[in-house]
């Protein structure tokens, strides 16, 4: 602001206040362009897709609004602390207890909620990522509807299976699910929201209209997990499963091969003393070298609270990442009370912190989409706890490396559920590391004649052009290597132990 004088050193600094007042003006002016910019995008609709839209913008601007507000970190270091014991309880503690005989109708007032709003696409794979095969041509999918078959089943219980999609993934999804119907379980299916990209220097929508397709397709995101309160709440089947006497929701990734019905955690949900229901459990597992990155949970202002790497000042990232001081982190495997988020979100008092994330669309426009993570309402629920968990609990399928490990023979497959083979004389799972030549599912799988024994195996590093005939077995540390131009085929039947493998072997046939 200046005074109009031509002297360099007139300038008038505006005061606290006056700064204050500057950016509030600032904050209105882009609310109210935003709101006249998802209105002209809504007249673009009709009928139901346009109700639809409107709910979803609802929760949009709301995000949109506290992302404006944002007034540097969302935590401040110096009040953080480790959580009490007692809000963390050791898993051997609460698998101790003896299951009652009325774990029957705990099951029947439990709702498995899996969220499948991802694709492939990282994995090299069209569609859902649902549905790539991990295990006997079983997929992700597969294996959640014969775990909840099997426990329906064995228990006589009902016990529904609800899938949360995201636009990416409804169409394909809904195709899939007509080859359960005939299963014994029922499945329900909702739908994440669909909020507009920002332009990262106007802070407007991307989008022109509502389309879907061509041009318009990366207009529009899915809001990060978090989004499930309010979607589950627009769907109505919230308001229809607590009508059907349910009470509580086990919410996991449906990568995540680990997170199965757990009798024990539920009874202990269900046994908590009347005065202090627990309304959310989440599950947390002792952290390694490979999870310095996974949230943690922290006390904060007396309160749990789930503490994201985004959220820690850059001066703290490696004191974060240190397993001494953050010995816990998030399964994402959580179990919360239907009657609570009916309440929490009617009240409007979730709060979860926005985690702003940066993406450069393909004709080089730079955006950034809000979400949030379902973890982070912790902080709302009454009388929240942490459950310490073995890290069987937490099996996720991010990569073709993590495939490896569950199609070997290191795990058996059971009523759906994966469990460490017996066989293993040691309970932590190999380190391996598949170089770029795997990435895609396609390529991983044309690189194995069959998947290698790897019941002994520490540690495999894999990079450049390597392929692996039938039967072969792996232990120790396996390390092969073929440079740039290079080929090495293992042979069938090889035994490796110990070994580094590198230049080239090539097997012919003649």
């Amino acid at each position: 602001v200046s005074n109009g004088s031509s002297g360099l050193n007139d300038e008038i600094p505006l005061s606290k206040a006056g700064m204050a007042e500057f950016q509030e003006k600032l904050r209105l002016q882009h609310e109210t362009t935003m709101h006249k910019e998802l209105e002209k995008l809504l007249t673009t609709a009709k009928g139901a897709e346009q109700e639809i839209s409107k709910k979803d913008f609802e929760g949009f601007k709301n995000l949109f609004h506290r992302f404006l507000q944002v007034k540097g970190p969302s935590v401040k270091w110096d009040k953080i602390h480790k959580p009490p014991e007692d809000l963390i309880h050791p898993y051997d503690k609460i698998k101790a207890q003896a299951l009652p005989d009325s774990v029957a109708a705990s099951l029947n007032k439990l709702v498995v909620v899996k969220l499948n709003g991802g694709l492939g696409t990282s994995m090299g794979c069209k569609g859902p990522k649902s549905v790539i095969s991990v295990r006997n041509e079983n997929t992700f999918l597969d294996l959640t509807v014969h775990q909840i078959e099997h426990l329906n089943k064995t228990f006589n219980v009902d016990v529904p299976l609800v899938l949360m999609n995201s636009f990416n993934t409804d169409e394909d999804t809904k195709k899939i699910l007509q080859k359960y119907t005939h299963h014994r379980v029922h499945i329900h299916t909702f739908n994440q929201s669909r909020y507009p990209r920002i332009n990262k220097e106007s802070l407007l929508p991307v989008a022109k209209d509502l389309g879907m397709h061509g041009d318009h397709a990366d207009a529009w995101y899915p809001p990060g997990h978090g989004d499930i309160y309010a979607s589950f709440y627009n769907s109505g089947l919230l308001d229809q499963l607590i009508a059907a006497g349910k009470e509580y929701i086990f919410v996991s990734n449906i990568d995540n091969l680990g997170a199965t019905v757990d009798l024990f955690i539920l009874n202990h949900l269900m046994t908590q003393p009347k005065d202090k229901r627990c309304e959310f459990i989440m599950e947390v597992t002792d952290k390694t070298r490979a999870d310095v990155k996974g949230g943690t949970l922290i006390q904060y202002d007396d309160k749990l609270r789930l503490l994201e790497i985004a959220q820690v000042p850059k001066a703290h990232v490696d004191e974060f990442k240190s397993v001494t001081k953050f010995k816990i982190f998030n399964t994402n495997n959580l179990w919360i009370s239907l009657a609570a988020i009916k309440r929490l979100h009617e009240q409007n008092t979730m709060d979860m912190e926005i985690i702003v994330n940066p993406k450069t669309l393909d004709g080089g426009l730079n955006v950034i989409q809000l979400e949030t993570a379902v973890g982070a309402a912790i902080k709302a629920f009454d009388n929240a706890l942490g459950v310490n968990v073995p890290r069987s609990r937490f099996l996720p399928v991010k990569t073709s490396s993590d495939l490896l490990l569950v199609m070997s023979n290191l795990y058996s497959l059971d009523a759906g559920s994966l469990t460490m083979s017996k066989k293993r004389e040691f309970p932590s799972t190999p380190h391996v590391k598949l170089g770029s030549s795997f990435t895609k599912v396609h390529d991983f799988l044309m690189r194995f004649e069959s998947i290698p024994d790897m019941l002994e195996l520490d540690h495999l590093t894999v990079s450049g052009d390597v392929t692996f005939g039938k039967n072969v077995s792996l232990k120790g540390t396996v390390i092969i290597i073929a440079n740039h131009g290079d080929r090495i085929d293992i042979p069938a039947g090889a035994v490796l132990e110990n070994k580094i493998v590198s230049g080239n072997l090539r097997i012919l046939d003649h």
